[in-house]
């Protein structure tokens, strides 16, 4: 092949330069392109001076050898990509069964060393045909163990093979003797402690690692406390991984909290999977004070560690310390916008009677206040607009005139821009229809009064002053009965009693708004020359000849069995201002009448009941 090639030099079909290049080429089999990807060289044409090469989605492609020498790279037969090209069944079989195998030959190919997405391009979906995440898993295991892969910590950077053979000791005791910094050490003994099982000496490996920790300790208890903390967790596991017991003059935790450092400084500068050990931590050197600590910073963490300060202080007795302090913050509206962010979060029967409309009043306060201070989070302001659930929660239980203060609230708040506001205002109408006509100011004097018998008046102040008095404060013990029995999740009394609130209070606001609305009146004196409240009308049914009597009384008043019917209902709307002589039409239920208006009486005036007493509704 060398001899034909250099007769084409000599000939001038391709230059000197060319002829190793090819010859590689040629030998190999092999090739890869910059735009093409790789190839299978299938036949070399001295004649023609061409290559035939099969490349992927373009196969028997014709390459001038001028072009391919300087366009082409040579594929060694031991690439995988040559692997793959040759036998691929054979490569999935080794995959199967050699993990090592394979990696090494991916690493090979790529000289000594290659990062997992290289790995996982070449081996993805072709040899690895399952679970890549799997394979991969049991493969890094493997590495660790053998004495020829140097596997690192990030992602990143890339696997190494080396020909020489290292212990699984020495190659973690290297990199955590070569690591600088403290930080950059306990990533490596967190490492070490993952491999103390496979150590051949345990016991002398940590006793080294241990010493070399506390000299770090030593040095950073002052200067970066919460590392030299996390050390101490670290350096305290690896010796309870290597049965060890703890060494004469060690910094110990207990020791490191008596020294005066603040929980609330540590857990801050703590990474955020070391927080609930540190609070753990905290709580067993001060035994006694451990609580009035974790409630003291309980408003000025981040929402995720709030959550992690009140699973500790749940689960050690101080449910009712924490919820008077959360009712406290809340009422007093100060709140920070994290703690509220849990709350809303968690929204756990546990503070089920907590989540009122009072908590949204806080939370406004605690968005203006993070705007005033410059605050860029914007967390709690998204939570609020994004569940669609959260208003309807808080407030679905609340007096209307609550929910009415807490609309205008809304309204004036500069936390929202009109577009916000119009989404959370139309999802408290949803709750609350009646707010409506405060948010559009649209009301027809019809919408604001409601003419009604004294009778039906009075029986609707009995039932509202039954919800007050009675219905009401025996839910309320219901809820808190049901509460004392225990866990709220799965507690059924409890969610029945909170449901039966729910509906009570949905009552007793439609009650305040209709006798807030409501004009009692005995129906004295009313006009006869025209159908009016307060007449008795007999109509002809034209449609059949009969004749039917009708007395028009208030809005509460229906009684169809003795001809009673409300002003408002779609027979009297019909009739009334009609004089005798009239024909009307209507149709009700589908069915069209017709009825003349035949005589108009005026109704006997009816008896007024006694005052209402005082807390009653106005009317």
């Amino acid at each position: 092949m060398r001899e034909e090639l250099e007769k084409l030099a000599v000939a001038g079909k391709i230059g000197s330069k060319h002829i190793d290049p090819l010859l590689t080429l040629a030998q190999g089999g092999y090739c890869a392109h910059k735009s093409w990807g790789f190839g299978r060289i299938t036949t070399v044409d001295t004649v023609f001076c061409q290559f035939t090469i099969d490349f992927q989605g373009k196969p028997g492609h014709k390459m001038d050898l001028s072009f391919a020498a300087e366009s082409l790279k040579a594929i060694p037969a031991d690439h995988i990509l040559a692997k793959k090209a040759a036998d691929l069944p054979g490569l999935r079989q080794m995959a199967a069964r050699d993990h090592l195998g394979v990696i090494q030959l991916v690493l090979k190919s790529h000289g000594g060393k290659a990062s997992l997405d290289q790995i996982q391009k070449d081996l993805v979906p072709d040899v690895i045909t399952d679970d890549w995440k799997k394979w991969l898993e049991v493969a890094k295991r493997e590495m660790k163990k053998d004495g020829h892969f140097i596997v690192p910590l990030k992602k990143t950077d890339p696997i190494i093979y080396q020909a020489q053979e290292s212990t699984l000791q020495q190659r973690v005791m290297g990199k955590f003797k070569a690591a600088k910094g403290l930080k950059a050490r306990l990533v490596e003994a967190a490492e070490l402690l993952k491999s103390v099982d496979d150590l051949d000496d345990k016991a002398g490996t940590v006793g080294e690692a241990a010493a070399t920790l506390n000299t770090e300790i030593a040095t950073h208890q002052r200067t970066q406390p919460a590392l030299a903390l996390e050390a101490i967790f670290l350096r305290d596991e690896l010796k309870r991984a290597a049965g060890l017991s703890a060494g004469e003059g060690e910094l110990t935790e207990a020791a490191f909290w008596n020294q005066g450092n603040k929980l609330g400084g540590i857990l801050e500068a703590m990474p955020a999977a070391k927080h609930r050990r540190t609070l753990d931590s905290f709580k067993e050197a001060t035994p006694t004070l451990w609580h009035e600590a974790v409630i003291g910073i309980l408003n000025s963490v981040p929402a995720k560690l709030a959550g992690e300060c009140t699973t500790i202080l749940m689960q050690n007795g101080r449910l009712d310390l924490l919820r008077d302090t959360l009712t406290r913050l809340i009422s007093q509206h100060q709140a920070s916008s994290e703690l509220l962010l849990w709350l809303a979060k968690e929204r756990s029967d546990t503070f089920a009677d907590i989540l009122t409309p009072e908590v949204f009043r806080a939370m406004v306060s605690a968005i203006e206040r993070d705007l005033f201070n410059e605050k860029k989070s914007n967390k709690l302001r998204d939570f609020i607009l994004s569940d669609h659930e959260l208003m309807s929660e808080l407030i679905s239980s609340a007096d209307v005139e609550v929910v009415k203060d807490l609309t205008r609230a809304l309204q004036l708040s500069p936390s929202f821009d009109d577009m916000d506001k119009r989404s959370l205002l139309a999802r408290i109408v949803k709750v609350f229809p009646v707010v409506k006509e405060l948010i559009t100011g649209e009301a027809t004097k019809q919408d604001q009064t409601y003419v009604v018998s004294w009778e039906s008046l009075e029986r609707r102040r009995n039932e509202y002053d039954d919800l007050c008095k009675k219905r009401i404060p025996a839910n309320s013990k219901d809820i808190a009965l049901a509460r004392s029995y225990g866990d709220l999740r799965e507690n059924h009394e409890y969610k029945a009693a909170k449901e039966m609130q729910k509906v009570l209070m949905r009552r007793k606001s439609e009650l305040e708004v209709q006798l807030n609305r409501a004009r009692g009146t005995d129906f004295g004196g009313a006009r006869t020359d025209a159908v009016s409240i307060g007449t008795k009308v007999v109509v002809q049914d034209l449609n059949n000849q009969k004749a039917v009597t009708f007395k028009i009384c208030g809005a509460w008043d229906s009684d169809p069995d003795n001809g009673i019917i409300a002003y408002l209902s779609p027979i009297a709307q019909a009739l009334l201002n009609h004089p005798v002589g009239d024909e009307v039409e209507f149709e009700l239920q589908g069915t069209k009448h017709k009825f003349r208006i035949d005589a108009i009486h005026a109704l006997p005036p009816a008896p007024k009941p006694q005052e209402p007493e005082a807390g009653t509704p106005a009317v």
